[in-house]
């Protein structure tokens, strides 16, 4: 009953495209489910110009994919689609995968919500490519340097702790440390959604691309850093609309520890200071006032335009107080 149900499923998606791509996207993945917090997350490495563009997909509350070697980008939202409609992942990819004339020169892997997943290592993959499988994750590989490349990885993300973002770059740092791509590196990615099916499909908690980069982990991992500030400033926004404002000032603040005023230049301890300002705190909010306009003094020119569109309660006086001594040395 179950296949008569994949297969039906699979008939009703829109068809697998025939016309596969000339160029091969070789490269080292992982999908992986936390059973903690119920995230969902994609996270790639390659020699390949833009790989987030084509290998990793992912769906809040459905599933995540990786499709990768020959690729053919289509296994993405076509596995979404028959996870999302209650297909398993491991009948899903299977069900694509008779579809496919071409499997034999695809590498998938697949997780469902419910953490099960699946992968193919198809027989014509260049070497070294293979895939392992654990619980709640699975790691594929092909054109590595050598076969401890995903055993590697494998490990790392089994023992490493912290969030699910944490543990799938560093399931790739052990990938490139393995010996990675045979042709060395270029670009990298790292995709992660939440386990909540009400969620939109577009929603995401991290979306990071590094398109070209002699150090594309490296990058990546930066931008998790600037990610999680940023969220951290989304949070505290979202606090000021429900008026709890101790709980957003934590959180602008945890946004400015996360990052120095150089990496943002001097946005996130910005905004900190129009809070502050707009509760009439105006003593504490200059001395953060003058860290930003040191970064630039568009922000200073900003001030005036914010009480114009409701973002900021000040008079005129208060204004010319804090460009004033936000502006002293």
């Amino acid at each position: 009953m179950r296949l008569t149900v994949v297969l039906t499923v699979a008939l009703t998606a829109p068809a697998l495209a025939q016309d596969s791509p000339a160029s091969p996207v070789h490269t080292y993945s992982i999908v992986a489910m936390d059973s903690a917090s119920g995230e969902i997350g994609v996270a790639v490495q390659s020699h390949w110009f833009s790989v987030g563009s084509v290998v990793p997909w992912a769906e809040p509350g459905v599933g995540a994919v990786a499709t990768q070697s020959f690729v053919n980008p289509s296994y993405g939202p076509r596995g979404l689609y028959l996870m999302r409609t209650g297909t398993p992942a491991p009948e899903a990819l299977a069900a694509l995968l008779r579809a496919d004339p071409d499997s034999q020169v695809r590498q998938v892997a697949m997780i469902d919500a419910a953490g099960r997943v699946a992968a193919h290592t198809g027989s014509r993959d260049i070497p070294a490519a293979g895939h392992s499988q654990g619980r709640h994750y699975s790691v594929q590989a092909n054109l590595m340097r050598n076969v401890t490349v995903w055993p590697a990885m494998a490990r790392a993300f089994e023992t490493t702790t912290g969030d699910l973002a944490d543990r799938l770059l560093a399931a790739l740092d052990a990938g490139e440390a393995a010996g990675g791509d045979i042709r060395g590196k270029q670009s990298a990615a790292l995709m992660v959604v939440s386990g909540d099916p009400t969620d939109p499909p577009w929603e995401r908690i991290f979306d990071l691309r590094v398109e070209d980069h002699p150090d594309p982990l490296g990058e990546l991992r930066r931008l998790l850093r600037v990610a999680r500030a940023y969220r951290a400033a989304t949070d505290g926004d979202n606090f000021v609309a429900a008026g709890q404002i101790d709980q957003a000032l934590e959180s602008y603040r945890l946004a400015s520890t996360i990052l120095p005023d150089s990496a943002t230049n001097g946005e996130l301890i910005y905004w900190v200071a129009v809070t502050l300002a707009d509760l009439g705190r105006v003593d504490e909010a200059i001395p953060l006032f003058r860290r930003s306009f040191r970064q630039d003094v568009g922000w200073a020119e900003l001030l005036p335009r914010l009480p114009g569109v409701g973002l900021l309660r000040a008079d005129r006086a208060t204004i010319d107080r804090i460009l004033r001594e936000g502006r002293r040395e």
